[in-house]
C-alpha cells in the first residue's frame, strides 16, 4: 500500500473529485479526514471508506474560515496522530461576464477557492515543519490561465499557483514537498448538471478541445493526486500538473 498508515485530510471531499480522491487515498492505506460543507455527503464518504475497511471520520464546515481549517488539522492529530498529507481542493464557481460580477460572487468564490487554500497550506505546514515531513497538493485548474465568465475563478486558480510555488520554496528545507494539480474538462456532478444542448456542444467540439478526444473522469485526478502524496514524489516540488487530456499543452 502507497500510503500506508498516512493521514490525510482532503478538503470538500463529500463528491466530485474530493470524493474519488479521498476513496483512492483510503484504497492505499491512509486514514482519512474528509471534510465538506455538506454533513450528508460528507458522512456517506466516510461510510463507504468504512465499509471497505478503513478509518475516516468527518469535519463539516467551510474552509473559507480558519476555525473550520484548524479543527480539520486538530481531528487529524486527535484521531490519528499526526498529518502527513493535505490535499486542498474545495472550490466553488460563481460564474458571470465581467461587466456582470457582483461583489457577492466575487467574495465568494474569493474567499473560498484562494483564502480557503492559503488557510490549509497554512495550518497544515504548522505540524509538517515540525515533524519535517508532509505533502501538499494544491487543486488549481486550467480555468487559472483564463476562462470567460470566470474572472473570479480564474483569479482564485491563478492565485493558487502562486501559493504553490511560494509555499515549496519556504517549506522544502523543511522536508515538505508542495505540487499543485490542474484539472481541466472533469465528469463531476458540476458539468452533469449544465443544460444538455451545452453538454451536446461541448461533446462536439471534444475532439477539437481535447487532443485525447474525452472528458476526463475524477479518478484521473485522484490518480495523479496519490503520486503526489506518495513518496513515489519525493523530489518534486513547486510543480503545477496539468491533467486535462492535452487541452492546454
Amino acid at each position: 500500500m502507497r500510503l500506508k498508515d498516512k493521514v490525510a485530510i482532503v478538503t470538500g471531499s463529500g463528491r466530485g473529485i474530493g470524493e474519488a480522491i479521498v476513496l483512492r487515498f483510503a484504497a492505499e492505506g491512509a486514514k482519512i479526514v474528509v471534510n465538506d460543507v455538506n454533513e450528508k455527503d460528507a458522512g456517506a464518504v466516510v461510510e463507504k471508506i468504512k465499509a471497505k475497511g478503513g478509518q475516516a471520520t468527518a469535519v463539516i464546515g467551510s474552509v473559507a474560515l480558519r476555525e473550520t481549517v484548524q479543527s480539520m488539522v486538530d481531528t487529524a492529530g486527535r484521531e490519528y496522530g499526526t498529518l502527513d498529507i493535505i490535499v486542498n481542493n474545495a472550490g466553488i464557481t460563481r460564474d458571470a461576464i465581467l461587466h456582470k460580477m457582483t461583489d457577492d460572487q466575487w467574495n465568494q468564490v474569493i474567499d473560498t477557492n484562494l483564502k480557503g487554500v492559503f488557510l490549509g497550506i497554512q495550518c497544515a505546514a504548522r505540524v509538517m515543519r515540525e515533524k519535517g515531513y508532509g505533502k501538499i497538493i494544491n487543486i488549481s485548474s486550467t480555468s487559472a490561465l483564463g476562462n470567460t465568465g470566470q474572472i473570479n475563478y480564474s483569479a482564485a486558480k491563478a492565485g493558487v499557483i502562486g501559493m504553490t510555488k511560494t509555499a515549496a520554496k519556504e517549506l522544502g528545507i523543511k522536508g515538505v514537498n508542495v505540487n499543485a494539480i490542474a484539472p481541466g474538462m472533469i465528469w463531476t456532478d458540476m458539468m452533469k448538471n449544465m443544460p444538455p444542448e451545452t453538454i451536446k456542444q461541448m461533446d462536439a467540439a471534444l475532439p477539437f478541445l481535447v487532443p485525447l478526444n474525452r472528458k476526463g473522469q475524477p479518478e484521473d485526478i485522484a490518480n495523479l493526486a496519490l503520486f503526489l502524496a506518495s513518496d513515489e514524489s519525493s523530489f518534486i516540488t513547486g510543480q503545477v500538473i496539468f491533467c486535462d487530456g492535452g487541452m492546454k499543452m
